[in-house]
């Protein structure tokens, strides 16, 4: 008997002249390149919504009888499992990374699910050049006629692709003269920050509004009108020179390591549910940024486990508790350790429903805690 998911269930549901489904999904990244390629489309004057993971179910987009032109869609691992006829204008894998292995099983599983985006793509399957398992779940897709492979990276970009020259987003994939030459479609500075998964998120939102059409012009001004949600790496105050940022949504590994590149010295706040993560290949990347660790969570073993494997010499403090003042000791622990200069850091690696209602609860729990923190 099929089992249909909400996102399927929308799909069957789509009228004669439904909009255009511009899809993203991967292990991070997938809600900020969702809302850029929203923003990117709605300032290419058509009317788009950013539905699917992101909070908006697809339903009830595809109910609306308001008329809309095009769809940007996150869709997570899990909705994809339970999809089997979608078949985007355009999709984009962002990166495949160590997430809910504990209901997948194994990593080959949960890159499978994320491979779904592609199949029956109409016209083109966005990858990261950075990231070959995504180049290979495209050739591993049974794609419609005349579908492309679109490669992003954070280099010069190669015909066929988008990329970063001397500052400047260029698309040399979708540019009338692409083996000579390049289509601007902004620059660097036109982003939040230049942190390297940024621009990577830019440059696949760019790719698939290109893909529908969109004009250059529209997706620089798209990208400098882009806000980008709360809980990705605000920064919440900074005491007694201390920064303290709150990254809530770095939920597994990969994102907790992308926040972590982005200071010299941190005392990192870290663990919740680890849905059968790692923490090796982190904790080995970052060892030299740790100036102290904060563990909290179900989980916190599993971060402390591989804190002694890797990086015996970096301080360990566990909090236990749970949400109510959890992070009032959190914060007070990590100020005690830290020094002028670093940052406390909230990328917990892991997802937070052990402790809180989710992840912005969380964030919100932190960023009180913070401001309630004395000053010398």
């Amino acid at each position: 008997m099929p089992v249909w998911g909400e996102v399927e269930l929308a799909w069957r549901l789509r009228g004669p002249d439904a909009p255009p489904w511009l899809c993203v999904t991967g292990t991070n990244g997938k809600t900020t390149t969702v809302q850029m390629l929203d923003a990117i489309l709605r300032a290419g004057g058509l009317r788009s919504a950013a539905v699917g993971n992101v909070g908006r179910p697809v339903l009830e987009a595809v109910m609306d009888p308001e008329p809309l032109d095009v769809l940007a869609v996150e869709l997570s691992s899990f909705q994809l499992h339970w999809s089997s006829s979608l078949a985007a204008e355009a999709s984009a894998v962002l990166n495949i990374a160590d997430d809910h292995l504990d209901w997948h099983g194994t990593l080959d599983a949960y890159a499978h699910a994320k491979g779904r985006v592609y199949e029956n793509v109409e016209r083109a399957c966005v990858y990261n050049v950075q990231d070959p398992r995504t180049e290979q779940l495209v050739r591993d897709a049974d794609v419609q006629e005349g579908a492309r492979a679109i490669g992003f990276t954070l280099g010069v970009p190669a015909p066929g692709m988008l990329g970063v020259v001397d500052g400047l987003l260029a698309d040399r994939a979708f540019a009338p003269d692409r083996q000579t030459s390049a289509a601007e479609l902004g620059s660097v500075a036109d982003l939040p920050d230049d942190a390297p998964h940024t621009v990577a998120n830019a440059l696949a939102a760019a790719a698939l509004a290109r893909a529908h059409g969109v004009e250059p012009r529209a997706v620089r001004d798209g990208l400098r009108g882009f806000r980008r949600g709360p809980h990705r790496a605000d920064l919440v105050a900074e005491v007694d020179g201390v920064r303290y940022v709150d990254d809530s949504k770095a939920t597994n590994p990969h994102a907790a390591l992308a926040s972590l590149r982005g200071v010299e010295s941190a005392v990192w706040i870290a663990g919740g549910l680890a849905k059968g993560a790692r923490f090796d290949e982190l904790v080995q990347a970052a060892r030299e940024r740790l100036r102290a660790v904060v563990l909290i969570g179900t989980d916190r073993a599993v971060v402390a486990e591989a804190l002694a494997r890797h990086a015996p010499d970096v301080p360990v403090t566990e909090v236990v508790g749970g949400e109510d003042g959890l992070m009032d000791d959190v914060v007070a622990a990590a100020a005690a350790l830290a020094r002028t200069g670093d940052t406390v850091l909230l990328a917990p690696g892991c997802a937070s429903m052990d402790q809180f209602r989710d992840y912005a609860a969380r964030g919100d729990a932190f960023a009180a805690s913070v401001r309630r923190l004395p000053t010398a």
